[in-house]
């Protein structure tokens, strides 16, 4: 009997639709500080860390003004630029959030 409940364990495990075995939904929020430095925390829906995620600074033309990473506590933190700008939380295809820099406030 072990061996018919493993073998129907294991070809339930191969039905489920990939994605929904393995998804996770990118997540991060930026906020003003309000002495000129804006700090982003990120992370991923399954509880999974953000640290190491490129993160980007763009300005209205879309050039890049400012590029990193997420540090080991999932956060990225970086100077407010003069005009309009862009964030971009960057963790692969199907997993980048872009914030729009009227959007973050105190």
């Amino acid at each position: 009997m072990a061996f018919t409940s493993r073998l129907l364990v294991g070809a339930l495990a191969l039905a489920l639709p990939v994605g929904a075995a393995w998804a996770h939904t990118p997540l991060c929020s930026c906020y003003d500080n309000g002495d000129g430095t804006v700090l982003c925390e990120g992370g991923f829906s399954d509880g999974s860390s953000a640290s190491g995620v490129v993160m980007r600074v763009q300005d209205a033309s879309g050039n890049t003004v400012l590029e990193g990473k997420m540090d080991e506590n999932s956060e990225f933190e970086f100077e407010k630029p003069k005009g309009d700008y862009m964030v971009i939380f960057d963790a692969g295809e199907g997993h980048s959030i872009e914030i729009d820099g009227k959007d973050i406030v105190e």
